[in-house]
């Protein structure tokens, strides 16, 4: 087993402490199952050209999928003298079918064989990705479309700033997550590109129809240059990018989850199967989930950044540093799938309470906008009337009142134009309704974008 299809050009035995410090079969045995399909594709490319015969593409694939059944069936041994997973595929191909898994590697090097097998698992995950965004925005829309009346404040500065829908809240994240299922397909693009074929770095002097082997693996564009195939991992840049961005938006939900769940705010109660106490504090109840979704981003951040600082200076083509692009990959990947997963799990099992968000929106001077919008329709200019009504702020905030509590002696001190019919325009409903600008909160416009958001989801799956 620890023979090395290099031993020809060596005259010593490759020290253990190498064969240890390099082997990187723990980490890239995952991808056996692209290894193998890779391998049948070629196999039955390199019959269809005469390279090998049909009996011996035959004798091959049936091999092949023999081995992968002990793979899927964690029958089969690992050794770290066989360095990775095409070593130990060919290894134990040549004990299954004998001499005839020689021909195997004919027309291609591990440098374009690794290339391909990352290129086809990063493809299922970004698809299983878009997958699980595409659950995640329908949970955002059936509960925006579940709590359409609630009302709650909006921030700026996490300062109470004017009341907004909770709907309309909600479909923020949406777009968010829109934004990320879309930075995700674009990348499927340049990830779908089928490098095999390149060999080591300049082709293969063999008749090989590289296209043929794309259509076997269902590639939609072919590598066009053979250095750049085998170099590039611009594709895992990209992917890793896409998911760090997605990860701040993960990070920014989970931190108004924990703050609104605080019992400073107590605008949600997570649930229970969702939560942990304490060890020494029993009345305690942690929003474990969140929070850790919040400390992962940084995990996926440092993969992009790890992976940045390893592309930066490599001379074309293939180095062996490039072995250190899997596990950063493997770990966004996991990462970003397990926050997709336990968050469509955990939202719509989220208590609102409409009372306390609605209770918090009717203080802390949230109409005080509106009450100035309310001077200009009675002919004062903007900055005027911004200032008349901060005038009022500051006077109520002395009598331990809200603006909308006031009499309407007290606001003609400030304002003779003020009449009672102000105090209809402060109420929470009427300033919902009349933000009715394109994007606004106003509940008409909420529901027409709920409706909008389920057609396009609609299409989404359509299209799948």
């Amino acid at each position: 087993m620890s023979e090395k299809p290099w031993d020809g050009r060596f005259a010593e035995r490759t020290d253990t402490s190498v064969e240890a410090f390099t082997a990187s079969i723990q980490t890239d045995k995952r991808l056996y199952p692209y290894d193998i399909e890779g391998s049948v594709a070629h196999c039955r490319m390199l019959a269809k050209v005469g390279v090998i015969t049909d009996d011996e593409a035959g004798t091959l694939v049936e091999g092949l999928w023999r081995i992968k059944r002990e793979l899927d069936q964690g029958q089969f041994q690992f050794d770290d003298s066989l360095e990775d997973i095409h070593m130990h595929i060919e290894a134990r191909l040549l004990q299954e079918v004998g001499k005839v898994a020689q021909k195997l590697h004919t027309a291609r090097s591990r440098n374009d064989q690794v290339a391909l097998d990352t290129r086809m698992f990063l493809r299922d995950a970004t698809r299983r990705i878009i997958d699980g965004l595409h659950t995640l925005r329908a949970t955002l829309v059936a509960m925006a479309e579940k709590h359409i009346d609630v009302i709650l404040p909006g921030y700026t500065h996490l300062q109470r700033a004017q009341p907004v829908l909770l709907a309309h809240h909600l479909l923020a994240y949406y777009e968010m997550f829109s934004r990320d299922a879309d930075r995700f397909s674009d990348s499927l693009k340049r990830t779908d590109v089928m490098p095999l074929g390149a060999a080591a770095l300049a082709g293969t002097t063999y008749p090989i129809d590289r296209h043929y082997t794309a259509e076997l693996l269902h590639f939609r564009d072919v590598a066009a240059n053979s250095m750049d195939a085998v170099a590039d991992r611009d594709f895992i840049l990209e992917f890793l990018s896409a998911a760090s961005i997605c990860m701040v938006h993960f990070s920014r939900l989970s931190e108004e989850l924990v703050i609104w769940s605080s019992s400073e705010f107590r605008f949600i109660e997570l649930a229970d199967a969702f939560s942990t106490g304490s060890s020494i504090m029993p009345q305690k109840k942690n929003p474990d989930i969140p929070e850790l979704i919040r400390g992962k981003t940084g995990r996926v951040f440092g993969d992009l950044m790890a992976l940045l600082t390893l592309m930066k200076s490599l001379p074309l083509a293939y180095n062996r540093d490039m072995q250190e692009d899997k596990p950063p990959l493997f770990d966004a990947v996991d990462t970003l799938q397990g926050c997709l997963d336990i968050t469509i799990k955990m939202l719509p099992t989220i208590r609102i309470k409409h009372d306390t968000m609605r209770l918090a929106a009717s203080e802390g001077f949230l109409n005080a906008t509106d009450m100035a919008d309310y001077l200009v329709g009675q002919g004062v200019a903007f900055r005027s009337a911004h200032a008349i009504v901060g005038q009022c702020v500051a006077y109520a905030l002395a009598q331990g009142k809200e603006l909308h509590q006031l009499s309407l002696p007290e606001l003609n001190g400030f304002s003779k134009v003020i009449q009672q019919d102000l105090f209809d325009h402060l109420t929470l409903e009427r300033m919902i309704a009349r933000r009715q600008s394109y994007g606004g909160t106003a509940t008409d416009n909420v529901q027409s974008a709920i409706e909008t958001a389920k057609k396009q989801l609609s299409g989404e799956g359509a299209d799948s």
